[in-house]
């Protein structure tokens, strides 16, 4: 089996604990081949767990350009372009982390470059294939629920927030570090890529310690799609659902962990018409209200809470290892993350007190 070569730039939460705990199991098809950190003790760590050449600088790397197959950036959010630009105009292929780049106009920069440098460029929305969202798609698809009306989808908690992730300088706020997952799903499940949906959003500022929003409320509306209302709230003690889906014969409602949906079929509902005058349920023509008996079909499905993580990464890998290996085009397509990016730009133009970088994309 062909390995490929990897290195990874950064080694906090996103470099670490999920390409380098993933690359670390996946030996067989990759290898962490170099380390870049600027800290000195996660520095000698990466070099003591993956065996590999570490270095405190990216550009180190263009020396072993040769040697490397993917690079994966996975550092601060607002550093994502630069670094990037620089990978592929030197003839890297990059995997980014998200949130990819603040902006459509560098984006497009940075898809520009990869193309004219025959480069592979891939965003890392990995939760497109989380086990919870692959059931909820399936349920779709199967249509028990009938016409989908309405999909909410809330990735909701109570926290407070002091890191540099809570600061619009480094390309933070909820829609940037959390956003890039439900939006991703959002956007697949209203499936209208090639058209610019409606869209409403409202932000605040409520429990974080810096400038980014930490309430995001977006709604999305396409012509003959479901209306998809979307929550990113650091406000919500009370978080209920991930996903609830509402149909013309049914609904959907569960965690990440956990689902339920309930439907009726049509050839088992009493047959009903059209009436016009008043409702009467006896001789004596007391007033009544439309009623029925609908038999209900109920089922569930249990998945582990934290599952959905490690499997979402093993098949994001899965097609990276296929599109270096024999060019399979990996299921995230550029011009999907472009849409996700237009998105956050005009939510942030409805709300011009918060402003990326402290400017309006």
């Amino acid at each position: 089996m062909k390995q490929f070569q990897i290195a990874i730039i950064g080694q906090g939460r996103s470099g670490r604990d999920i390409h380098g705990l993933h690359l670390k199991k996946d030996t067989e098809r990759f290898r962490v081949a170099a380390v870049v950190e600027k800290l000195e003790k996660r520095r000698n760590r990466a070099a003591e767990e993956y065996g590999c050449p570490v270095f405190d600088d990216y550009t180190e790397l263009f020396q072993m350009k040769d040697q490397i197959d993917l690079v994966v950036n996975s550092t601060p959010s607002h550093l994502h372009y630069a670094i990037t630009k620089d990978l592929l105009s030197h003839g890297m292929n990059v995997l980014c982390e998200k949130p990819c780049v603040p902006t459509v106009e560098e984006f497009d920069d940075l898809c520009r470059t990869a193309e004219e440098n025959n480069c592979r460029f891939l965003v890392f929305q990995q939760s497109r294939f989380a086990n919870y969202f692959l059931k909820v798609k399936e349920v779709i698809a199967s249509g028990k629920l009938g016409r989908i009306v309405h999909i909410g989808i809330q990735f909701n908690n109570y926290a407070r927030r002091w890191d540099w992730q809570c600061c619009l300088e480094y390309n933070g706020g909820n829609l940037a570090n959390t956003g890039p997952h439900p939006l991703d799903q959002a956007l697949n499940l209203l499936d209208d890529y090639d058209g610019d949906p409606q869209i409403f959003c409202k932000m605040d500022r409520c429990n974080t310690f810096g400038d980014a929003e930490d309430y995001v409320k977006l709604i999305l509306c396409a012509p003959d799609r479901p209306l998809i209302d979307l929550d990113i709230s650091s406000c919500d003690a009370f978080p209920c659902y991930t996903y609830k889906v509402e149909g013309t014969r049914g609904t959907l409602r569960g965690t990440m962990g956990h689902m339920d949906w309930k439907y009726f079929k049509e050839e088992e509902a009493p047959e009903q018409h059209l009436i016009k005058t008043p409702l009467f349920v006896d001789e004596e023509q007391m007033p009544a209200y439309c009623g029925e008996k609908l038999i209900w079909h109920e089922e569930s499905w249990d998945g582990d809470p934290q599952a959905p993580f490690i499997a979402a990464v093993q098949t994001y890998y899965d097609q990276v290892y296929e599109l270096l290996l024999n060019g399979r085009p990996h299921d995230i397509k550029l011009y999907q993350v472009r849409q996700q990016l237009d998105v956050i730009r005009k939510c942030h133009e409805m709300n011009p007190q918060i402003q990326i970088g402290g400017r309006a994309q």
